[in-house]
């Protein structure tokens, strides 16, 4: 779960991160290139103000050299300027709209009003009468009309190349504070990655200290067991916990003496490692008690009484199923708290599945009972825990029954046995388990 939640945590930070990255990315892109046509904008009014100045040249130029020489060809280049003036004033005009320049278009305005004022008062009467009387007086009218043309020019000039300025400082900030944020962004990424590193670190130490304990509690009660005189013994334990090798399931095979010994099988409520711990001192308490008394219900009576004075949550309770197996006369005496996923296998494929004998321990004081079952040469005794007959398939469908049919298809070998129902149990929940499964097999007979 630690490594899960670790990953899912790295990745929302790198997605966020590049999340703002690529928004900020673009925002700042988009802000750039409108600072940018703006400054193009305001260069292309300088270039349009220059224009109108050479426009008003030649026009001036045209009307003074046909004023002198009276030849109408030096009015050309007039009439040429004059369809030249519009387009660039409106381009000027538009550009100071654009930028709300409200001092500018005052100066354009006034500008324009000269510059009428000149073909009304200059260009028009010279052109009409070169030579006249007032034609001296006309001119220096004209030129006190250039002069303050060019003096509205350059202050609108000056205007503009102010805006200009202004353009690139704003651009230039905005560019520093794009550098400054993701500065900052980078920094405080980085100190996540440090506390993330430092954190799952931290979760890395519990987790070997967690592996470290389940290793043990593995070898507490998964212990290579006795072998027996003539019986061919296998097991498998599979959890359903991913990174945890133990759970709440927990068999035992232990040698009482030359003709007895116990045999265990027992569900703790729960998974993981709070249940691997009952699940140890199930095996071993067990077995102290079995090597006082050898009747099975007494063991299971003894044990109900002291689990719930050693184990302080009152919602813990347990399944199992206590064994004395006489393996020189092949018979089993039993007690079942609550148990009922053990069978008997018989070498012709029949199975029986062995009887509860009282209630589950550590909810209620009550009696159990014995029973006895004998067994012949190739007869299997197979202990199971619920996580076999709850097993699910894709549809919820629980195994329950049919796993009696499960268990006949079995032989074989104690450990061809144990492969086979395991085999069959993948197959049925495609290798998803929702409980542990604890599977004990003993054959009657040895390995012959």
């Amino acid at each position: 779960m630690f490594r899960s939640a670790g990953t899912l945590t790295a990745t929302a930070i790198l997605i966020f991160a590049l999340l703002i990255g690529v928004s900020g990315a673009f925002t700042t892109r988009a802000q750039i290139r409108a600072s940018f046509d703006r400054e193009k904008s305001i260069q292309s009014a300088q270039l349009a103000l220059e224009e109108l100045l050479r426009v008003q040249l030649d026009e001036e130029t045209g009307v003074r050299g046909f004023a002198i020489t009276h030849d109408t060809t030096f009015l050309d280049p007039y009439y040429s300027a004059i369809s030249r003036y519009t387009p660039l004033e409106r381009q000027l005009h538009q550009t100071l709209v654009d930028e709300k320049m409200s001092h500018g278009l005052l100066a354009l305005a006034e500008f324009d009003r000269v510059h009428d004022d000149w073909h009304r008062y200059v260009a028009g009467p010279l052109i009409q009468s070169p030579t006249g009387r007032n034609a001296v007086e006309i001119e220096k009218r004209g030129k006190v009309l250039i002069d303050q043309e060019r003096s509205d020019a350059t202050a609108l000039e000056q205007m503009l190349a102010e805006r200009n300025h202004q353009l690139e400082a704003e651009t230039q900030d905005r560019i520093n504070q794009t550098l400054y944020v993701r500065a900052g962004w980078l920094v405080i990424f980085g100190l996540l990655a440090i506390l993330f590193n430092a954190y799952r670190g931290r979760l890395n130490r519990e987790l070997e200290e967690e592996k470290t304990t389940t290793q043990t509690l593995q070898r507490a009660f998964t212990s290579g067991f006795e072998t027996l005189p003539n019986c061919d013994i296998a097991s498998a334990y599979i959890s359903a916990a991913r990174h945890t090798a133990v759970g709440g399931d927990v068999f035992d095979v232990y040698k009482l003496s030359d003709e007895l010994a116990l045999v265990l099988i027992a569900d703790v409520s729960g998974k993981g490692i709070d249940a691997a711990v009952i699940t140890a001192f199930i095996k071993f308490t067990i077995r102290g008690i079995a090597l006082r008394r050898r009747d099975p219900a007494a063991i299971l009576a003894e044990f109900n009484t002291a689990f719930p004075r050693a184990v302080s949550n009152p919602y813990i309770f347990v399944s199992m199923l206590v064994g004395v197996l006489d393996f020189d006369k092949m018979t089993l005496a039993y007690a079942s708290g609550g148990h009922d996923s053990a069978y008997v296998r018989r070498a012709s494929a029949s199975v029986e599945q062995l009887q509860v004998t009282g209630p589950i321990l550590g909810v209620m004081e009550e009696p159990f009972a014995n029973r006895l079952v004998r067994l012949d040469r190739g007869d299997a005794l197979i202990l199971a825990t619920d996580g076999l007959t709850e097993a699910r398939n894709l549809k919820a469908v629980q195994l329950q029954d049919d796993a009696m049919n499960v268990i006949a298809r079995a032989s074989g070998s104690a450990q061809e046995m144990v492969d086979a129902i395991i085999a069959d149990l993948h197959a049925y929940t495609r290798r998803r388990l929702a409980d542990d499964v604890a599977l004990l097999v003993i054959k009657m007979g040895g390995t012959q």
